[in-house]
């Protein structure tokens, strides 16, 4: 399948591969990447964003010197953002102090403000969790550079770093109320809460249980608040977030704002219900 002239073909391939793993495994993926890369097209892009997905799932030590060589020759060029956030992504899962240098010299070669997965990765291989708690809640960081931290967090969500979500829930709660009736700070607010709560979800069966009653009191007051906004994906993470921690008075606030498009008001509708008509334990 990895010679195979169809794209769809050979991105499925890679992702076959990097389920499979091992040595062997990896070997292949190493060398069709290089093969993608000399082909210079969209199709070769498209299987090389594949292989370096599957390549950040398997645990060879190989790999991540695959991938820095993939992050500097990228490094080198002007490339895309979402072309460096595949590599960061699948580095953060590679992570290792060695990695610290060679992010550095990339961001050096790179404008910084517009690759932020990459600014967020030095920020989470440079600081301890106790760092990262202050750094969440310093307002002289900017709202777009803690947003970079958590998209790369939402990737892989290791346990040390669970307490540092505190932070950055009060944080989403300080910006909504510091920036109301901001137009221009309004947008990159809402896109930080919208990632927030993206990864709150995506991590639910880790972040969910370990929440003190404090935090998820909190959590419930962000939610109530995103659950007005006019942005569907902030407010649909938000009616999601409310039928995990919300309360049976929820449901009213979930149905006031329900939208018209049938896909999207069934997602309201089963929060509202799942909080009127909660499951027994």
């Amino acid at each position: 399948m990895l010679e195979e002239p169809d794209v769809h073909a050979r991105q499925a391939a890679a992702f076959g591969l990097g389920e499979l793993g091992g040595t062997a495994n990896t070997r292949l993926l190493e060398q069709q990447l290089a093969r993608e890369e000399a082909r210079g097209d969209y199709d070769g892009e498209s299987v090389v964003e594949a292989i370096v997905r599957a390549l950040g799932h398997i645990k060879e030590e190989s790999v991540r010197a695959t991938l820095v060589r993939r992050l500097e020759k990228l490094a080198a060029g002007q490339p895309a953002p979402g072309d460096v956030f595949s590599v960061v992504h699948a580095l953060w899962r590679r992570r290792h102090p060695a990695l610290l240098p060679v992010v550095r010299r990339s961001l050096e070669r790179l404008a910084p403000a517009r690759y932020k997965s990459l600014q967020g990765l030095l920020v989470l291989l440079e600081k301890t969790p106790e760092e990262l708690r202050s750094w969440a809640l310093d307002p002289s960081i900017s709202v777009e550079h803690k947003t970079g931290v958590i998209t790369v967090m939402e990737e892989d969500l290791p346990g040390e770093l669970l307490p540092t979500l505190p932070s950055f829930i009060s944080t989403a709660l300080t910006l909504l109320e510091t920036t109301a009736g901001q137009r221009d700070e309004r947008e990159p607010v809402a896109y930080y809460c919208e990632c927030l709560a993206s990864l709150l979800l995506r991590h639910r069966e880790q972040v969910m249980p370990v929440l003190s009653e404090e935090v998820r009191t909190r959590l419930r007051e962000l939610a109530r608040k995103l659950i007005v906004a006019t942005a569907p994906n902030s407010s649909l993470r938000a009616a999601v977030l409310l039928q995990l921690i919300g309360q049976r008075a929820d449901a009213a606030l979930i149905e006031a704002h329900r939208p018209a498009e049938p896909t999207l008001a069934k997602v309201f509708d089963d929060a509202a219900q799942a909080l009127r008509h909660p499951r027994k334990k």
